[in-house]
């Protein structure tokens, strides 16, 4: 059997070769806490008075208890100005592998694409990262957070019955397990997930992993770091709980509709379409998006691509669509 890679969309295999060998310089054990260390150091971490962007969104930093005597959980809230009313929320986990990344650093996009068009507000979670805290500490400091929001909807001029979890690569893995979380603990509900190239997967033995090793910007060597540092002694355990590993789950039913979306040429390609299948085994609703030619993360190192804005667009319309699915149910009766 041939593991020969999927080609490249061209204009994002330009724009590969332009970052260079670093963009595929795998984490390993022994680099992890440099490249944590040089991370944290590159990447852009805006301010409150960034985020509001000269009156145009109401941000606030918020520090809520993970539960009664133990440590805080940041969240950093944000909302466009001026618009009465409870919003619907986007509830987001930002990427990096769970070793990796911020709260604040993802929001300006998410303003930009999302918060204004669809009237929508956005709590971004700092949930603590691996190897400093392990599983069950991130997935754990997402669910706390969640409840909390849920709970304080009405200070935060947010609609408690229409808030959508998501996130990015291991943010969107995250996203996939406080939605098994919610279910199984009885809520608070969210009406959808939004899963952007999903880290779902332990085991990290996929065609995709094995294809694509050395070529992706984040590849199978990363990939079992990332996993190693976040489940310690845990990891390779047969019996790994779906909320650490979502794509562990023998039960995906009764779930909120997902949006799954991951690249024909990057690592996670398998364990995503995996999960969206399952979904629908499970009499779940799944819509999958497999953008050819893609990398991971492509549409962050390739944003003015072609291939990047049909990403964006999907991903807006399937939002509007859920939010106006959810707005017409919780209308009057006829």
């Amino acid at each position: 059997m041939t593991r020969d890679a999927p080609p490249f969309d061209p204009e994002l295999s330009v724009a590969l070769e332009a970052l260079g060998d670093e963009a595929r310089k795998p984490f390993t054990r022994e680099n992890l806490a440099a490249r944590q260390k040089q991370d944290a150091a590159a990447r852009p971490r805006p301010t409150v008075r960034d985020l509001q962007a000269d009156g145009r969104f109401e941000v606030a930093e918020l520090r809520v208890p993970a539960a009664p005597g133990e440590h805080d959980i940041t969240l950093v809230s944000a909302r466009p100005a001026g618009i009465a009313g409870p919003l619907p929320l986007l509830y987001y986990m930002h990427g990096g592998g769970m070793i990796a990344g911020n709260a604040w650093s993802v929001l300006p996009r998410l303003l930009r694409e999302w918060a204004l068009t669809l009237e929508l507000a956005v709590v971004s979670v700092e949930y603590r990262l691996a190897p400093q805290a392990q599983y069950p500490g991130p997935v754990e400091d997402c669910y706390a957070g969640f409840v909390w929001v849920t709970e304080h909807a009405a200070r935060l001029g947010i609609d408690a019955d229409r808030i959508i979890i998501g996130g990015k690569s291991a943010g969107g893995g995250l996203a996939a397990a406080l939605a098994l979380l919610t279910r199984d603990r009885g809520g608070p509900t969210p009406i959808g997930q939004l899963l952007l190239c999903p880290m779902l997967d332990d085991r990290n033995n996929t065609f995709s992993g094995h294809q694509m090793a050395g070529l992706d910007t984040w590849d199978r060597t990363s990939n079992a770091t990332a996993w190693q540092a976040l489940l310690g002694d845990l990891y390779g355990a047969a019996d790994l709980p779906p909320y650490a590993a979502p794509a562990r789950a023998t039960d995906l039913s009764k779930l909120p509709p997902a949006y799954i979306e991951v690249g024909s040429a990057e690592t996670l390609r398998d364990e995503d379409v995996a999960y969206a299948q399952a979904i629908w085994q499970a009499g779940g609703q799944a819509e999958l998006h497999v953008w050819p030619g893609a990398f991971h993360g492509f549409d962050t190192f390739a944003p003015q691509a072609a291939l990047s804005q049909d990403a964006r667009n999907a991903r807006s319309h399937w939002l509007r669509r859920i939010l106006t699915q959810s707005d017409a149910s919780s209308g009057p009766a006829c």
